[in-house]
Parts: C-alpha cells; sequence; structure tokens
C-alpha cells in the first residue's frame, strides 16, 4: 500500500499519468475523456485555513444515478430527541457486543449504541458499534450526514474510497468525509468470503459537526499528541470494474439505495484537501505529570470536531495508550468525577487501570454529563497503596468519545442482554 503523508495538506494523485489537469480544475476536455468533479467538505465561503475541498477526475459523473428509495437498516438511526424516551442519569456498561451469525456485511452491521445534536443541523454525534463477516462486494456507502470514524476493534479492514485504499487495523483509525463513497471489507477478502466464522468488529463516531481536526497545543509548544506527518492519505487508485454498483445513501437521518451504473470508485485523479486518512495511535506522543496529580484525560485528544463555544468539543476523540505512570505521592488512575461533557468509552484490546475486570476489549461504557465514575472498587483499593515506582501501562488502548450534548442510548442498547445490570456494584464497597 502506498500513502502520502500529512493532515490538511494539498494533496494531488493520479492512477493513470496526464490524467490531473495542470495550471487548472475544470478544463474544456479532461485527459482521456474524463469529467471533473468537486466535492466540496465546506461551503464555498468558509475561511480557508478551515476550507476543504477536492477535485476528482472521473470516468463518470456521480450524477448518474437511479433513484432513490428507502433502505431497511433498522438498527442504525439517527437522533431525535422529540420521541426519545427520558434519559434517566445512570452510569451505564456494556458487555462485548455480539458478532453476526449470518452473512452480514459492514452497512447491515452497523448498531447504532448512542446519540445526540440533529444530523440536520449539523450538530452532535452518533456512536455505534459495527460487526460484519461478508464483504460489501458491489455496494457502496455514502454518508451525506456527517463524516465517519471508524475505530477497528477486531480484524484488519480494507477501506476503499473514491480516493484509494487504506488498510486500517486494530490500534489504528480512520476517517471518511462526509459525502464521500466508500466501503469496508476484511483486509484479507478470500478469507471473508471462505469462511463466514472469520468476523470484524469495532466502534464508529458519526460526526454531524464541523471537520475533526487537530488539537491547539498551546502551553505544550509545537510538538506533541498527534503529529500531523503521521495521518496518511490514500493515493488513486481507478476502479475499471463493469456492472451496476448499489449505493447505500445515508441522508436527513435516514437510509437510503439506489443504483449506480458503475463503480463510484472510478476516479482516476484527484487534488484537494478533502481526503480519507488514517492515524496509527503507536506515533501519540503521550504526555503526563512528571511531579505529582493525574491530568486532565484532554491531553490525550487526537482529533477534535469544536463547537460554537470555544474549548466546549462538540466530540473529543481521546485515547489512552501505552504509557509511563511516574507522579509521586498521587492516586495514579482516574480520579472520581462529575464532568460537564459526556464520555463514551471503548476498549480495543488490554485492560483499562480504571477497571482493571468488568470492561472488556469490544465492550463500552456512557457516563452522561454530571453522572458521578471512577475507578471501581479493586482498582482504587491497589492504587491507594501502590509502591508508587516508575511503572508502565502496557499492551493497552482504550479511547473516549466526549461531547458537549448529553448522549442518549438507543432502544437497541438499552434492550441489548450486553447491558450490565450490575454496572453499579463496582463502587458498592467504597
Amino acid at each position: 500500500m502506498k500513502y502520502q503523508s500529512g493532515f490538511g495538506n494539498e494533496f494531488a494523485s493520479e492512477a493513470i499519468a496526464g490524467a490531473l489537469p495542470e495550471g487548472r480544475n475544470s478544463p474544456q476536455r479532461v485527459a482521456h475523456g474524463l469529467y471533473a468533479e468537486l466535492i466540496s467538505g465546506t461551503a464555498f465561503t468558509a475561511p480557508r485555513h478551515v476550507n476543504r475541498r477536492t477535485w476528482v477526475y472521473r470516468r463518470q459523473p456521480s450524477a448518474v444515478m437511479g433513484e432513490y428509495v428507502p433502505y431497511s437498516q433498522p438498527l442504525w438511526t439517527s437522533p431525535d430527541t422529540s420521541v426519545a424516551s427520558p434519559q434517566a442519569p445512570n452510569p451505564l456498561r456494556w458487555q462485548p457486543f455480539e458478532l453476526p451469525t449470518t452473512p452480514t456485511d459492514f452497512v447491515d452491521g452497523i448498531l447504532t449504541i448512542a446519540q445526540n445534536g440533529n444530523a440536520a443541523l449539523q450538530s452532535g454525534i452518533a456512536i455505534h458499534v459495527y460487526a460484519f463477516n461478508e464483504n460489501m462486494g458491489s455496494r457502496a456507502l455514502v454518508n451525506s450526514d456527517g463524516e465517519m470514524l471508524i475505530v477497528p476493534q477486531q480484524g484488519e479492514l480494507r477501506v476503499t474510497t473514491e480516493l484509494g485504499i487504506l488498510d486500517v487495523r486494530p490500534c489504528e483509525v480512520a476517517v471518511i468525509p462526509r459525502g464521500m463513497a466508500f466501503k469496508v471489507d476484511g483486509a484479507n477478502s478470500d478469507l471473508v468470503q471462505a469462511n463466514k466464522d472469520v468476523a470484524y468488529r469495532g466502534y464508529l463516531c458519526e460526526n454531524y459537526g464541523a471537520h475533526f481536526r487537530l488539537p491547539e497545543l498551546g502551553p505544550i509548544g509545537s510538538n506533541g499528541l498527534a503529529n500531523a506527518r503521521d495521518f496518511l492519505a490514500p493515493v488513486a487508485s481507478l476502479d475499471e470494474s463493469a456492472g451496476e454498483f448499489e449505493i447505500i445513501k445515508k441522508f436527513a437521518g435516514h437510509v437510503w439505495q439506489g443504483t449506480a451504473p458503475r463503480s463510484p470508485f472510478n476516479v482516476a485523479a484527484w487534488h484537494g484537501n478533502l481526503v480519507p486518512y488514517k492515524y496509527d495511535t503507536a506515533h501519540f506522543m503521550t504526555i503526563g505529570s512528571i511531579s505529582f496529580d493525574h491530568p486532565d484525560p484532554s491531553i490525550f485528544t487526537v482529533l477534535t470536531s469544536p463547537s460554537d463555544t470555544a474549548g466546549v468539543a462538540n466530540c473529543d476523540f481521546v485515547i489512552f495508550p501505552p504509557r509511563w505512570m511516574v507522579a509521586e505521592d498521587t492516586f495514579r488512575p482516574p480520579w472520581y468525577h462529575r464532568n460537564v461533557m459526556s464520555e463514551f468509552m471503548g476498549l480495543v484490546h488490554g485492560q483499562y487501570d480504571a477497571k482493571p475486570d468488568g470492561f472488556k476489549p469490544g465492550g463500552a461504557s456512557l457516563h452522561n454529563s454530571h453522572v458521578p465514575h471512577g475507578p471501581d472498587i479493586e482498582a482504587f483499593t491497589k492504587a491507594s497503596s501502590a509502591a508508587l515506582a516508575p511503572h508502565k501501562l502496557d499492551n493497552t488502548l482504550a479511547f473516549m468519545l466526549e461531547s458537549r450534548f448529553v448522549l442518549q442510548p438507543t432502544p437497541y442498547a438499552m434492550a441489548n442482554d450486553k447491558l450490565d445490570k450490575n454496572y453499579f456494584n463496582c463502587w458498592s464497597g467504597l
């Protein structure tokens, strides 16, 4: 696989020599009989530093498309607070979500766990898990409501997009821009098709708000956290296959399907800064205390989607990777707290230091605004009496999606048998 590195760069790539126009975006006749098409990720008049758009040069315009009709995917939902049941201010936790037992592809394997905001008003997020055991084949997904953050937990993915291909393994993440066609398969296609017992699982964040961007570093300085050079964008990869493609489109909170006469991945060249990308969390420069006290988890922010209130995010994507613990006279796990932000957590592998037994890879927890939470009794007891020698938290990766808006669990999530009814008991002996 080949990639281009950088975050927010003006990239350019061509799969066929000479397919990319020079000195202009839309010549009278594009080389090789291609069509020029603009994909806008922001309004035309957005300030230059946040403006996102990409020109693609393709064999057939995306406008050549059949009529869309409703598509039945009842477990992929969008927020509608007008009909939502009242949400009690309880801490919630789920054991690892189930894997499919019948042929299921990525689209049909999306299950919504919690959500907030409004897709049509471009604010808030939806949080899903995915689980599939079958490739998408001649199907593609276009999410017009928001960009998609993909966090694999089990199985390496091959993500095909209009701009090229990303291979994404657990401990890496990928982001697909809003409105861009893509499909998600197993990286080993033959294995997936031959053995339906092979299943892939992970987490999704559907971001309705401002594009994810790198957080400001402030007093940290010019280096640290996620460095721009470690983000990888694809190179052009023209799909010349014949035959119709089914297009699944998420639009205005509903899922639709239509038929295109050929693959949406028929892009021979492109240039711009609206791109899919991936990031390896092993490259995250973790910062922590080297004196005393446990710092705020904001120092682990990889990407942020800002809101209209400075410092209060529509969504922060935060990771808890391997790191050294050296603070003196300090309770080293996360402290007990009540946060104005709502926190959804997932575990990719290993153990989370505040919940060593009850929180499993593939599971999740949700602590909404001002819902008290913190280490369970086992973690508290151990950390309160531990020798404070330097030690490394290793072989682990947890993450958090944090939002200024209250997250509403879906009926599916609340009725799921993976919901831990005894979660409260982890603090009962304190």
